[in-house]
């Protein structure tokens, strides 16, 4: 047989020596000694006494008083004995010619997907220059790691390539894959300018004009210019209605947002709008009053009032329900959506009643 410790083995009675010796042998030579952990083995003094089979002789014997010393345990390395698993840092470094906001996105994107990962960032926006560059690879190479990066300038990038491959280090082209993809299909090649999505064009001061227009339109605020929205959206307090509006406006949609409040019913405008689509958000009462109450604790109010009574929220939100069906107006439960989960149903919802009133009017 095959085995790695060649010593003696420790005092154990015969039985437990042949399992050690079987365990040492399915380890082969790499084997290493590692004593095991004492208060698993302290009440171990002796062996039961009944018969084994003898694993050389083949007879059956009767099982000895062992040693109080405690065995061995024969493995390859120590955290496998422990069953440990040792997440390794990364230093992962963002390099951008713009803003890097698209890189971010990125990054966080991917990360998500990895649980409990042990990730330094580094970001490097507007790198435009070799000399910048230069300064920022001193910075890498002191703390090696994936390199990650959205650069157009041809020189800029090769010096980068170089500058890690000679270091040895991973990197990525962020969007190379979809430009490429892009370049076969329209048949036409990248302009090669960084940061071309920020351009202040059209589209840059359409979502200027949102995003003033949802901050005066907050809260039921300016009642009378609903029309102009594009989004208007109504719920009980704390529904998600105002950080769920500034995200539409920095997808560019005029949103106002106004709160459904038994006691003081929404302007009978409302519910005569023709321009803006009206959504309902609504929420489970257990979430509201958690919701609720944690925000009066944070404003140093009494935790305890109506605002925050169990059945007072379930009649709201039973109200507030009532009045979207009753108006067809769509709705969307927010108790376990994020903002931009909420904000992309509401896109869709948006873009699929716009696509349906074009084919109207063909």
């Amino acid at each position: 047989m095959d085995i790695a410790y060649c010593g003696a083995l420790p005092e154990l009675c015969r039985t437990e020596q042949g399992k050690s010796s079987s365990r040492i042998g399915r380890w082969s030579r790499q084997a290493q000694l590692f004593p095991a952990i004492p208060p698993l083995w302290e009440s171990l003094s002796t062996c039961p006494q009944a018969t084994d089979l003898n694993r050389f002789s083949g007879q059956q014997i009767a099982l000895e008083t062992c040693s109080l010393r405690p065995p061995v345990v024969y493995a390859p390395n120590y955290p496998q004995v422990l069953n440990l698993t040792v997440m390794p840092r990364l230093h992962l470094h963002l390099l951008s010619d713009s803003t890097g906001e698209t890189l971010e996105m990125i990054a966080k994107a991917a990360l998500a997907q990895f649980e409990g990962a042990d990730v330094i960032r580094h970001f490097w926006p507007m790198v435009r220059s070799q000399q910048h560059l230069d300064r920022i690879m001193g910075e890498i190479a002191a703390n090696p790691g994936l390199v990650l990066f959205t650069l157009v300038n041809p020189e800029t990038r090769a010096r980068l390539e170089g500058r890690c491959r000679a270091l040895g280090l991973p990197m990525v082209a962020a969007m190379d894959a979809v430009t490429d993809a892009l370049e076969q299909q329209l048949g036409q090649h990248p302009k090669a300018r960084p940061g071309r999505q920020h351009a202040m064009d059209e589209a840059y001061f359409a979502r200027v004009e949102a995003i003033q227009f949802t901050i005066a339109h907050d809260d039921g605020v300016a009642w009378e210019n609903w029309e102009a929205a594009d989004i208007v959206l109504a719920g009980v307090s704390r529904s998600s209605k105002t950080p769920t509006s500034i995200y539409l406006a920095n997808r560019g949609y005029k949103t106002a947002n106004i709160p459904i409040v038994i006691e003081s019913p929404p302007p009978a405008s409302l519910f005569g709008l023709k321009h803006p689509l009206v959504v309902g958000l609504t929420n489970s009462p257990e979430r509201l009053v958690q919701v609720r109450r944690n925000r009066l604790l944070s404003l140093g109010q009494a935790p305890e009032t109506d605002y925050v009574d169990s059945e007072q929220v379930a009649r709201e939100v039973l109200y507030a329900r009532r009045m979207f069906a009753d108006n067809g107006w769509p709705v969307i439960d927010v108790t376990r959506r994020s903002i931009e989960e909420t904000a992309a149903a509401i896109i869709n919802l948006y873009n699929e009643r716009a696509a349906g009133r074009e084919s109207e009017a063909v």
